[in-house]
């Protein structure tokens, strides 16, 4: 064998090893806390939907995978940023990433899901078991009221201890499995005892639902959606804002402080 064809040779098995090393990601493999199974981009597009994603948002994807929602974000024109904790998910969505034209927007961060700060973000989704939903519950429920959280498939608790969601959708065509999703919107805090005008203003939170006393009269068909608030006493509907330090609540011709 003459040295140049040796040389060839050489050259073609080391590229067969590195198309052979070439790291193919497969629905069901093992991962830190869930396995991966893709989501459907109907599914991924439905979701970024009822968020009502929009260029001004900044978005995260809690265990990213191949990247599809992050880069999907991004290409509404979102900030957007992936944590994922498998490595080699982490460069494929990279290079994903850059096949899409949107590195400038997007971030892909190989972390842990549980060790992650997510509170900057205004969209979070989820693509996460039930148990695992629950314990980053109380994280999300710190986050600013409002934000928009959307899950894939799974829930936020269940029975009497579920955050139902403000929303569930289906994707109808197209989608074989995977294909419904889940909204919650980060509902303020008001839980507590407030003073209204001259009246004790009681006011009790389960999640987003909202019972209690307005003086001596019960409070009905109370809810929060973010900062919104309204509420039924003595047979009149108040609707208000509730401020950022969560202190005062305030309607167009009444108001409440704590």
């Amino acid at each position: 064998m003459s040295g140049a064809l040796a040389a060839a040779l050489a050259v073609t098995l080391v590229q067969v090893a590195g198309a052979q090393q070439k790291f193919e990601p497969r629905s069901g493999q093992a991962g830190k806390d869930v396995v991966w199974v893709p989501t459907p981009q109907e599914t991924v597009e439905l979701m970024l939907n009822m968020a009502k994603l929009t260029k001004e948002d900044f978005h995260m994807d809690l265990g990213s995978g191949d990247g599809r929602t992050v880069i999907t974000a991004a290409k509404r024109g979102a900030r957007a940023l992936g944590i994922e904790y498998n490595p080699d998910m982490v460069a494929l969505s990279i290079e994903n990433a850059k096949a899409a034209g949107v590195t400038d927007r997007v971030e892909f961060i190989q972390a842990d899901l549980f060790k992650t700060d997510f509170s900057k973000a205004n969209v979070l989704t989820l693509f996460l078991l039930p148990d695992i939903n629950l314990r980053i519950r109380p994280q999300i429920l710190d986050m600013r009221p409002g934000t928009r959280v959307v899950s894939n498939t799974f829930m936020m608790g269940s029975g009497d201890d579920e955050w139902v969601p403000d929303e569930t959708r289906r994707v109808t065509e197209d989608c074989v499995s995977w294909c419904t999703a889940h909204l919650w919107i980060v509902p303020a805090k008001v839980n507590g005892k407030w003073t209204m005008g001259g009246a004790a203003l009681t006011l009790n939170q389960n999640f987003q639902a909202v019972t209690g006393t307005m003086g001596a009269a019960a409070i009905s068909d109370g809810k929060l959606n973010g900062t919104s608030i309204t509420f039924i006493a003595d047979g009149t509907t108040y609707s208000g804002t509730v401020s950022a330090d969560g202190k005062t609540i305030k309607g167009s011709n009444w108001s409440a402080t704590r």
